[in-house]
């Protein structure tokens, strides 16, 4: 790995910033995000900030900072992990912690997930500071630890322990969207206002066991082999809930009319899987948010190679729509596991069921200004965020990482993946349009 060098605090260059941040490695587990937060401590303390940094684990610490407003609007937050997953048994073009610039990318674990959106926040704050920017309210800048492992070094614990930290805060902006998709020839920015809620579950099944060399039907591994079938074959019922209703709306309203019809039959639970079949892969996107979803994804079972388990135990991961509960899930469930087999709940982490749109209006404006041939629209997020731990503090968290991609760039498909990388000027676009954020924060507040 390439020792990082002093701060560097050109906010024009926010790609410069992600380079150095990227040459931390962080990967989680184990984390070590000690030096990677050290660096933006410098980096704001260098220009005036008076950051503080908060950590369970001295290893593994938080950072808050705050630049003040005129008490006109409510605190806005900006908060962004720095911690990224793993690159074992992946092959690089380029080393993943060298942070290379290369064919306009920068290259690097973490340079979409999410250190490029730290950067981002991190150039448009140094920007705003350097240009004596009064926001409406104060902004609330927060560099967090563990979020790819559950947050409880991170956003878990400070909401947990330090909630005054975060008083009086409404709005939030953090990961995953602003991110420029196209759908046909049309260009659209989907900005993250909800997310589904993590739901995970153990299954057992049990069934007569003995001796390898005896052959037993009915057992629990057969039973298992059958039930993990079932998941694989049945779809739960779908679930039109606001926010993906506002979405395909604004895209069937943007697609050529025979397309745009297609698209709102989605609407209609009795057409809803029918429709995602006929798009076949494209329909691959609408599918999580339309259902609660299940995906089996850990099998224990025997100890030894000649003796049939008596038990078998699957581990289940669910995603949960807004306004859904676990026993709600499990009810849905019944329909393939049946009335016998136990349905334990490991985990949950509940989402707000209503989202609060205060602030899109402005956001969406501040895209079309950025791109005018860009159309902002709302997303539900298959997966989790932080975001999820500061809804229990009432604050309403925006994807809102602003990225001008090309067509053939898939974010989703580079993300957590080898050759993770991110346009230069896709940063650079970021930065500019989260300072915009800055500069017109509070005029829809």
């Amino acid at each position: 790995m390439k020792t990082p060098v002093s701060p560097h605090i050109d906010y024009q260059h926010p790609e410069k910033i992600l380079q150095q941040l990227i040459r931390f490695n962080t990967t989680n587990p184990p984390g070590n995000e000690k030096a990677c937060i050290e660096y933006i401590n410098q980096c704001l303390k260098t220009t005036g900030f008076e950051p503080k940094l908060i950590a369970k684990d001295p290893n593994r610490p938080n950072l808050i900072t705050r630049l003040k407003g005129k008490n006109l609007a409510p605190p806005l937050l900006l908060y962004g992990h720095v911690d990224v997953v793993t690159t074992e048994k992946q092959a690089w073009r380029h080393p993943p912690f060298e942070g290379k610039i290369s064919d306009g990318y920068v290259w690097g674990r973490g340079a979409l997930d999410m250190k490029g959106g730290v950067a981002m926040m991190l150039a448009a704050l140094l920007r705003a500071k350097a240009e004596n920017l009064k926001p409406a309210g104060d902004i609330v800048f927060a560099a967090l630890s563990d979020e790819e492992a559950g947050g409880d070094f991170g956003a878990k614990y400070l909401v947990t322990r330090y909630p005054e930290l975060f008083s009086g805060i409404r709005f939030a902006i953090g990961e995953f969207g602003g991110c420029a998709t196209y759908i046909g020839r049309q260009k659209f920015y989907p900005i993250q206002v909800a997310e589904k809620q993590a739901c995970w579950m153990e299954i057992k099944i049990k069934g007569p066991g003995g001796h390898g060399a005896i052959p037993i039907k009915g057992s629990a591994m057969a039973k298992t082999a059958r039930l993990l079938n079932k998941i694989d074959q049945i779809h739960l019922p779908p679930h039109i809930t606001t926010v993906p209703e506002q979405m395909i709306h604004t895209i069937a309203s943007a697609m050529p009319f025979a397309q745009g019809l297609v698209l709102h039959q989605l609407l209609k639970p009795a057409l809803t899987n029918s429709i995602l079949n006929l798009l076949g892969e494209k329909g691959n996107s609408f599918r999580p948010m339309l259902y609660n979803t299940i995906n089996p994804t850990m099998i224990r079972g025997g100890e030894k190679i000649n003796v049939i388990p008596s038990e078998i135990s699957i581990q289940l991961d669910g995603r949960l729509v807004p306004g859904f509960s676990p026993f709600d899930f499990i009810s849905e469930l019944r329909r393939i596991v049946g009335k016998d087999v136990g349905v334990d709940i490991i985990s949950h982490d509940p989402c707000p069921a209503q989202t609060d749109l205060g602030l899109f209006a402005l956001l969406s404006d501040i895209i079309r200004e950025a791109d005018p041939e860009g159309i902002p629209m709302q997303m539900l997020l298959p997966g989790v965020t932080d975001g999820r731990f500061f809804s229990l503090l009432n604050i309403q968290s925006y994807g809102f990482l602003p990225m001008n991609l090309a067509p053939d760039f898939n974010f989703f498909k580079t993300i957590h993946a080898a050759d993770e990388r991110v346009p230069v000027d896709a940063i650079r676009f970021g930065a500019n349009t989260i300072y915009r954020l800055l500069e017109k924060y509070g005029s829809h507040v």
